[in-house]
């Protein structure tokens, strides 16, 4: 009698500790990619906060042209409003124009601070990008566990809802144009 009890005991509890263990499982990716995510907006404000050393340094040697400096402190200013994925490309794309644009400019390129600015630019770039493939790698994991047998029972239970992925606008996949 006893040891019934403890098999039916040990029955009813088995299910809810894999329940328990999946389910923990699934908070810890979802929390994984929101990590990932706010590790993207760190490294966006800090090429925002750099971004005008940038502009005012190469303002100094540069002030022709003025279109690109306009647009590139324009694209920030709107991401202050509203910020996107696509606005956060735009602002890529024109850094990536004014430090091509750069070039032309021989003093400008042999300025300490313009080319620590530049480098910290670059770093920064590089660092967002790569939090960006963690994010996405982080929506992968996340999207395999919920979708997989066993765990996507659970996850359809408790609501376990996707997280999108980051993908650059079809637009901005084209390689930009640099023009002199």
């Amino acid at each position: 009698m006893e040891s019934g009890f403890i098999v039916a005991f040990i029955l009813l509890l088995l299910p809810l500790l894999v329940i328990a263990i999946m389910y923990n499982g699934l908070v810890n990716r979802r929390n994984q990619v929101r990590y990932a995510f706010s590790s993207i907006d760190v490294q966006l404000k800090k090429r925002f906060d750099l971004i005008p050393s940038v502009v005012e340094t190469v303002k100094g040697y540069a002030a022709h042209e003025s279109q690109l400096l306009e647009s590139v402190v324009l694209a920030r200013q709107q991401l202050t409003q509203h910020s996107t994925w696509s606005g956060e490309e735009m602002l890529s794309s024109h850094v990536a124009q004014l430090m091509a644009r750069v070039e032309a400019y021989p003093q400008l390129k042999a300025d300490g601070q313009f080319l620590f600015l530049q480098r910290s630019l670059s770093e920064c770039e590089e660092q967002i990008a790569a939090a960006r493939r963690v994010y996405n790698s982080s929506v992968m994991d996340y999207h395999n566990a919920i979708h997989m047998f066993p765990s996507s029972i659970i996850a359809s239970l408790f609501s376990f809802r996707e997280m999108p992925s980051f993908e650059v606008a079809v637009e901005e996949r084209r390689n930009p144009s640099v023009r002199f």
